[in-house]
């Protein structure tokens, strides 16, 4: 699926006939995601631990679901503890259900974020990073995979992180984290190398792999939250700039696979221009 078409407003619409699954859709990259994929005809099933508004965490897998419904297309709503193998493993039958047909397109997004210096983090910790970051991905890329063979192709793309790189030194410039985001970006790391070999094995059946991270911080309602000042301005990156990295792997060719990118670079390579989350040109005329 590589087509361009678009509507009259000059919003994208590739993904007409496509269903997907994004995980930690209830906000941030994965809701953003999520609505794209629906402005450009996606029916989506999102997947995500919070059902309905009124917790302390800014946003909704129900919040998210009302805002793609204005796209017209069919949305539904998956809560499940993506930790939880058993309750994972109800994710992809669900999502087929309900979609009434396979899954064309998977983006793990959902990650476990707990920050620790390497020395000091607990047994009980390590083990929730990687069942959620490592072993969460894996599961739901396995249910994905055989319905997506039979029709061969897919689009599988996996949310990394730039913490899976190596510090350099000595000496050492750890910046403002210091080392407590290495065991996270390990969980990372590991899900980079899995990409990799899953594209490997998937190449011959038309299933496209990849692996993105931002460059620096996304300035999503959690994410603002989090970091506040401490973050160098130009280490900040949009949601629309995020979002249009991660679904240009969505649809890409089978050339593009078995690849771990980076936002910017994905924008750049593929001279690609940041459109809004309802899939149209920013700064558009409003006249046109």
């Amino acid at each position: 699926m590589e087509v361009n078409e678009s509507t009259a407003s000059g919003a994208l619409r590739r993904f007409v006939g496509r269903r997907a699954i994004v995980t930690g859709a209830s906000r941030g990259i994965g809701a953003g995601v999520a609505e794209r994929l629906a402005a450009e005809g996606a029916s989506v099933a999102l997947v995500a631990r919070t059902g309905e508004p009124g917790t302390k965490i800014a946003g909704s897998l129900r919040e998210t679901a009302d805002r793609l419904a204005d796209h017209g297309v069919l949305v539904a709503v998956v809560v499940a503890d993506l930790t939880d193998e058993q309750d994972r493993a109800r994710v992809v039958p669900a999502a087929v259900e309900a979609l009434e047909g396979p899954i064309d397109v998977l983006v793990n997004n959902a990650a476990a974020a707990v920050y620790a210096p390497v020395v000091e983090m607990p047994l009980r910790r390590r083990r929730l990073l990687f069942e959620a970051n490592v072993h969460a991905p894996l599961d739901l890329v396995q249910a994905v995979v055989p319905a997506m063979a039979a029709a061969g192709q897919g689009w599988i793309v996996n949310l990394g992180s730039r913490t899976a790189r190596h510090w350099s030194g000595p000496p050492f410039d750890l910046g403002v984290t210091g080392t407590t985001t290495s065991v996270y970006g390990a969980s990372k790391a590991a899900l980079d190398r899995i990409s990799n070999g899953l594209a490997a094995e998937l190449f011959d059946v038309g299933i496209r792999v990849n692996a993105i991270a931002p460059r620096g911080a996304v300035m999503s309602e959690g994410a603002e939250a989090l970091v506040g000042g401490r973050i160098d301005p130009e280490k900040i990156e949009s949601l629309e700039h995020m979002v249009e990295a991660v679904v240009a792997l969505c649809c890409c060719g089978p050339e593009v696979t078995g690849q771990s990118r980076v936002s910017d670079d994905v924008l750049t390579d593929f001279a690609l221009d940041v459109r809004g989350l309802d899939a149209a040109p920013l700064n558009r005329d409003a006249s046109t």
